[in-house]
């Protein structure tokens, strides 16, 4: 797979970070790393163990995922949790 090896560590890293978050549609990680979900797949299954790997895959078909756009609420409309801008250096701000 030709993609994979174009990405460094660091891009890698938040590749598989991304994908593992339910929120995070397979549409964002395409705009930014320009990988399909047929990619994201690809570089799941080359990195994870097989557990982790069918455990990952389970989940994102599974409903509870949100990672396709079209089965996604439309209520939705961020990536992050309402409170990760109120964390800054590695202690989240008191409310």
């Amino acid at each position: 797979m030709s993609k994979q090896k174009e990405l460094t560590e660091i891009e890698l890293d938040r590749v598989i970070e991304m994908a593992w978050e339910d929120r995070t549609p397979f549409e964002a990680i395409l705009y930014q790393f320009k990988l399909t979900e047929k990619d994201v797949i690809k570089v799941m299954r080359g990195t994870l163990k097989e557990s982790s790997f069918k455990r990952w895959r389970k989940r994102v078909n599974s409903g509870v995922s949100q990672k396709h756009l079209k089965k996604r609420n439309p209520d939705i409309t961020r990536f992050k949790c309402s409170r990760q801008k109120a964390i800054s250096g590695n202690k989240i701000s008191k409310r």
